[in-house]
């Protein structure tokens, strides 16, 4: 039988569906029909695991292949990294022509559950970094990207690219932030309780700041003819979204009350070994999705940027993205 998927956690998802839809009964019907074909569709198996060239506490850097100065890929910490290497739609695959190409893979969160957010990069990614024996350039998704600047300051970088990476915490919605804050006031206990916050508080977190958004994309896959496009890249994302790690205690109260509530980056106060860390220690540009929901674009870090006209991962796997984003990026790696 089947395995049927539901987006996680499914009675936020549902409630969503009766908050947004409330007066639209025709909007429901349509969401919960798009479940259902969320749920029902067909999986194609995933491509095969890359060898991993250094390793440090579950963490480690997967080779992807090509020729060239190198380039790490560094995703979040809240999404696994497949979404850089998306078949169909893979950023490292645009790499690869004229780079080498190592992906992070945080791994599990179990070896890592003691180490808070500045810690994943002192104590995973630096001596990733620093087992390679040359300087490289890195590229950052999401947080990755906070991440990768916070690197630049420690390790051998030759120059940074963020992809929708936040810096300036201010420049998020007020309301959002203050909603964030009292999620985290409610979750801490069993947070702490469990020693990781869960996958679905940081869903519903997402969620909280488009749930209009959410429900119409479900609405819209309804409409989609079976065995589209279109249906089996939403399969795969929401899969993507569906599945990440959940994030270590440490790590989920240094990003929500030292970067989300305290801003501690753009205060130019955030400190990672000792270092107060600043985004301009090395070249660096930083894409920006317009229309982005999950990272507003104004909390970019400081410096050069190139905006694209996306959301936070359509402008990653879009069917634009080779324009709008692989190829200036190639640009300025060269």
């Amino acid at each position: 039988m089947q395995h049927k998927h539901a987006p996680r956690p499914l009675p936020l998802f549902l409630s969503l569906v009766g908050d947004v839809a409330r007066d639209d009964p025709a909007l429901a019907r349509r969401a919960l029909a798009g479940l259902a074909r969320y749920g029902e569709a067909k999986r194609d198996p995933l491509p095969p695991g890359h060898s991993a060239v250094a390793s440090v506490r579950g963490a480690s850097l997967r080779d992807l292949g090509g020729n060239g100065s190198t380039v790490v890929l560094i995703p979040s910490l809240i999404n696994p990294p497949l979404v850089l290497n998306l078949p169909g739609a893979s950023l490292a695959e645009a790499l690869v022509g004229q780079h080498r190409v190592l992906l992070v893979d945080w791994g599990f969160a179990g070896p890592r559950a003691e180490i808070d957010l500045g810690g994943h990069v002192e104590q995973l990614l630096m001596p990733l970094l620093m087992a390679l024996g040359e300087p490289v350039a890195l590229a950052g998704y999401c947080l990755g990207g906070t991440m990768a600047l916070a690197a630049s300051n420690l390790a051998p970088v030759t120059r940074v690219a963020t992809l929708a990476a936040p810096w300036d915490f201010d420049q998020y919605p007020r309301e959002g932030r203050t909603a964030l804050g009292a999620l985290w006031q409610q979750s801490e206990p069993t947070a702490r309780a469990l020693g990781v916050l869960p996958t679905e508080v940081l869903q519903a977190a997402f969620w909280s700041l488009d749930p209009r958004g959410i429900v119409a994309k479900y609405a819209r896959l309804a409409d989609e003819p079976e065995g589209s496009v279109a249906l089996a890249r939403f399969v795969t994302l929401e899969d993507w979204a569906n599945d990440g790690e959940p994030l270590p205690l440490p790590a989920a109260r240094e990003l929500i009350e030292a970067l989300f509530i305290d801003n501690q980056p753009g205060n130019g106060k955030w400190r990672v070994g000792g270092a107060i860390i600043r985004p301009d220690t090395v070249p660096a540009l930083h894409f920006t999705a317009k229309a982005d929901h999950i990272v507003p674009a104004a909390s970019a870090p400081p410096g050069e940027r190139h905006a694209v006209s996306a959301g936070h991962v359509g402008m990653i796997v879009g069917s634009r993205a080779r324009e709008s984003l692989h190829r200036p990026l190639l640009n300025f790696l060269a």
